[in-house]
């Protein structure tokens, strides 16, 4: 791949002399706005302890999202049948599950690609208003998702760039990531150019200024994070693995350009970031607003779903119930498409458990499990006990004052495999429930069985090869594989995994036929524009996982999906302003 920045000596001292004039012209050319949402606090409004859990959570999520991006690399040079490891003079003929594949990978990449942008975008704009460990180590988040985000832009783009093929079919709309026509010239044209480098510049400059990495450090050896480590806002397991991913990231980028970059001095690299935002170049990042893992930023703790609704919702839940959830502020699961973004066991109480699975059939069953008394909670007391007991624990609130709720719920988040309440996980914008077709005894064999994976880890990885660690669908599926109620897989990257989203197309697809497994109960859908979650019905949960994965605004009841910002349009080498539009039905963008 040839990249704006390979240019022969006398070139490169050009370049070098026009680079920081050309900076800002290229900076301001790349940017757009928030348009006219409300904006997330800044980290400059937080408190102390909340500037901290901030940092650290997306200190947390920009490894996660690396090791996303670098598997996506390595997949692709696996997979030399598809991504060629020479250039094509011609694109190769690829066959339609080969395509599908190709697309699947564009898709996932751009899903962690957004995600470290949003904090970056969070952290750039005010880092230097802070003081002390925590200017530090929001620098470190915005430098670090940053480069992450440069280094393998530039990987990715150059494995793309060696089938002329891919300029074709990959340029069509996604609508399910909102992506427009013409989303991979975007996205060269957004990393291969002089704006780019200069940005990358100016934050290494600051990451090895003595100034600044004695912040960060205590020290100018800029390999010690003792300070981030002993406010807990980095893993002390292994704080070296920022400098490890920092000096290789830089590295790769240094190299990919053929240059050693100009020279610039602190005051002049911090004026460069200040005047940058987040050059959004897609449509999809106005909705995307700030990220912030498993942190709601936006609506600052008040899901679409009211605390009435939930008490609804009990009133109609039973033991064995899936409940699928999303979150349009905070999103989960990224590295899995669509719009339903977490899955969530119904355990209930127990006593609810006691009252349910007090008949003859699960009696019978229970003791010939071993246990004479023939009562269900015996049962998982004597298979299970510290789960059980943890269970049994009314769940807490982080936040101060949070008022306990009982146990009803068994879910995998980011902490691991974790007991929580209905009010604490029904706190979402969209709930749907789904209730197996199963018999009690099915259903008791389900909760039997999810119990033992109470505790384990979460699963950022995704892979239901093993059950060492968990994702949220994971739990599910395993739960009612026991109870010989299989949830087919799907393949993604090479590997068998069930998003969210997947459970929701299932359902639409053997809807009345005899494949069909679940039954709907109930459907809360969030509603952005008028502020509430709507009670809807069958045929609207049926359509549900059609919609685009950043479905963020529903402009009325047609739920037409409107991203504000413009985009840049590289043939021209202008700004279009006007807003896409896209359908949820037929998800078609159109301009």
């Amino acid at each position: 791949m040839r990249f704006l920045l390979y240019s022969n000596p006398p070139r490169m001292r050009a370049l070098r002399r026009i680079l920081l004039s050309l900076a800002t012209c290229a900076l301001a050319l790349n940017c757009a706005s928030f348009g006219d949402r409300e904006a997330a606090p800044p980290i400059t409004d937080l408190d102390a302890a909340a500037a901290n859990a901030r940092i650290r959570g997306d200190l947390r999520s920009i490894q996660v999202y690396r090791s996303g991006l670098e598997s996506i690399i390595k997949y692709m040079d696996r997979r030399a049948d598809l991504f060629p490891r020479a250039t094509y003079r011609t694109g190769k003929i690829l066959s339609v599950d080969d395509r599908k594949i190709v697309r699947e990978v564009y898709r996932t990449f751009f899903d962690y690609h957004l995600a470290l942008e949003s904090i970056n975008e969070y952290h750039r704009r005010d880092f230097y208003r802070l003081g002390g460990t925590a200017r530090a180590g929001s620098f470190l988040a915005a430098y670090s998702s940053y480069l992450t985000r440069y280094r393998y832009s530039l990987e990715f783009v150059k494995r793309l760039e060696r089938d002329p093929g891919f300029a074709v079919f990959l340029n069509e709309p996604v609508p399910e990531l909102g992506l427009p026509e013409g989303s991979l010239h975007g996205l060269r044209y957004h990393y291969l150019n002089l704006g780019r480098a200069a940005e990358f510049a100016a934050m290494n400059t600051l990451y090895t200024t003595h100034a600044f990495a004695t912040s960060i450090t205590g020290d100018s050896s800029a390999t010690d994070y003792g300070d981030l480590v002993r406010l807990g806002l980095i893993d002390a397991k292994d704080p070296t693995v920022w400098t490890r991913n920092i000096n290789s990231d830089t590295a790769y980028v240094w190299k990919a350009a053929t240059w050693s970059g100009p020279s610039m001095t602190f005051q002049n690299a911090l004026g460069i970031v200040q005047r940058a935002t987040g050059a959004a170049w897609l449509p999809v990042q106005a909705g995307v607003a700030e990220w912030m893992g498993d942190t709601k930023v936006y609506r600052l703790g008040r899901p679409l779903i009211q605390p009435g609704q939930i008490d609804g919702m009990l009133a109609q839940l039973q033991p064995g119930d899936v409940m699928l959830q999303r979150r349009e502020w905070y999103l989960s699961n990224i590295g899995l498409p669509g719009y339903w973004s977490h899955a969530a066991l119904y355990i209930g109480t127990a006593d609810e458990r006691r009252a349910f699975f007090q008949t003859p059939e699960v009696q019978t069953w229970v003791r010939r499990q071993g246990v004479p008394s023939g009562d269900f909670e015996d049962l998982l007391l004597r298979r299970h006990r510290v789960a059980y007991q943890q269970s049994r624990v009314d769940f807490v609130e982080s936040d101060p004052g949070s008022v306990p709720h009982p146990t009803r719920v068994l879910e995998a988040i980011s902490e691991g495999v974790s007991f929580t309440s209905l009010e604490h996980s029904a706190a979402a914008d969209s709930v749907a429930t789904l209730r197996p077709r199963l018999d009690k005894v099915g259903v008791a064999r389900a909760i039997l069985h999810a119990f033992r994976y109470a505790g384990r880890p979460y699963d950022f990885n995704f892979d239901f090869q093993t059950d060492r660690e968990l994702v949220c669908t994971e739990l599910v599926y395993r739960a009612y594989e026991a109870a010989n109620l299989r949830l087919p897989l799907v393949r993604i990257m090479g590997r068998s995994t069930l998003p969210a989203n997947e459970i929701a197309r299932q359902f639409d697809e053997n809807f009345s036929t005899k494949k069909q497994r679940l039954d709907l109960i109930q459907f809360l859908d969030g509603n952005e524009q008028s502020d509430e979650a709507l009670t809807r019905d069958l045929a609207e949960f049926r359509r549900s996982w059609q919609r685009p994965k950043w479905h963020i605004l529903l402009a009325d009841e047609a739920h037409y999906i409107r991203a504000p910002y413009g985009h840049f349009d590289p043939a021209s080498n202008k700004k279009i302003s006007r807003r896409p539009v896209f359908h949820a039905k037929s998800v078609t963008p159109t301009w």
